[in-house]
């Protein structure tokens, strides 16, 4: 390849890559668990149960109708960050596969920091789950295939959430890889999927325990994890 070249794509792609990081960051923050319970329910997802500031401490909080709005939050707000993503690179570097491919991996790899990690609500946010599966139906369906099938015949076949999760993070790497067979968009996956496994750490330590908690539709008691 030119060198001449790369280096001028590589100057092309930093004001785009910049705008993406910052705006995939902030929609992130925008945590439909904390939100809602915060300025809806007048009370704060992360004082209860497990802490964490996702879907299924909220549903096993809360319970309810309001649990779909925290999925439309989580859902809507990675679409938006993608697409967003999309446009700038798509319009300020070159309209190529593989270089839209790269926006939406980087738009999605800081729309799940700006959810982990939200400025907004003290840097404690969710475990990327539900955004991260957004991200991977954006990206490809069979990616999507691999990621949600498995999530859900591990979530429905034990009840563990969390084992569902881990499947996740651990099988989008290498999804990725076979869709793409490129190596740094199959980094940034690696990156997505190492983080929402570094955030179910304390599950993955109590599932090799015995002490997860189930998925039940029943809201749980009090401190349960």
């Amino acid at each position: 390849m030119d060198l001449t070249w790369f280096t001028a794509l590589g100057s092309l792609l930093v004001l785009p890559a910049l705008l993406t990081a910052v705006i995939a960051y902030f929609c992130g923050c925008f945590n439909g668990a904390v939100i809602v319970s915060k300025y809806i329910l007048r009370d704060d997802v992360r004082t209860h149960g497990s802490g964490n500031a996702g879907l299924t401490n909220f549903y096993r909080t809360f319970g309810g109708p309001l649990t779909f709005a925290v999925i439309l939050t989580d859902v809507l707000k990675a679409i938006v960050a993608i697409w967003i993503g999309m446009l700038l690179f798509r319009y300020m570097v070159v309209d190529d596969a593989i270089v839209i491919a790269l926006a939406k991996y980087w738009a999605g790899l800081w729309c799940l920091l700006g959810h982990m990690f939200p400025c907004m609500f003290g840097f404690k946010g969710g475990k990327g789950i539900l955004s991260g599966g957004t991200i991977a139906i954006m990206m490809d369906w069979r990616i999507a295939l691999v990621v949600w099938g498995g999530f859900l015949i591990l979530a429905v076949l034990t009840r563990y959430i969390s084992l569902g999760s881990c499947w996740a993070g651990a099988s989008f790497p290498f999804a990725t890889w076979f869709v793409y067979r490129d190596v740094l968009i199959t980094v940034l996956a690696i990156l997505i999927g190492g983080l929402i496994l570094w955030k179910h750490r304390g599950n993955i330590h109590r599932l090799m325990q015995g002490k997860e908690s189930k998925f039940s539709l029943h809201k749980k008691k009090e401190g349960s994890q």
